[in-house]
């Protein structure tokens, strides 16, 4: 799963920018954004803020990519993953309603 990859490289792409440009921006160099594009190494929650702000896009929706990247990458392979990703999802919505009741 690359989903936060491919989609930087949709928006690079899309705004006619090289690898150096957005590498240049993150402070890392043109290899290392290229095996963050192809889904071989992840890229760090402060760079995924600097490229909303390169892009134009909202946080939430790189975040999003970049956290399921994430979460796939510690469940994949496991028998039990959708199972754990429902406990999550209940715990997750149960945080979310004591928040707002506050």
């Amino acid at each position: 799963m690359n989903q936060f990859g491919e989609k930087i490289k949709k928006l690079r792409v899309k705004r006619g920018l090289l690898q150096r440009e957005i590498a240049y921006e993150l402070g890392m160099d043109t290899p290392m954004l290229s095996k963050i594009e192809r889904g071989e190494r992840n890229a760090k929650r402060e760079q995924v803020e600097i490229l909303c702000t390169i892009f134009k896009v909202p946080l939430n929706d790189l975040l999003s990519l970049w956290l399921a990247d994430k979460v796939f990458e510690v469940v994949k392979g496991e028998d039990v993953a959708l199972k754990a990703l429902a406990v999550t999802e209940n715990e997750l919505k149960g945080n979310s309603i004591r928040k707002g009741k506050n």
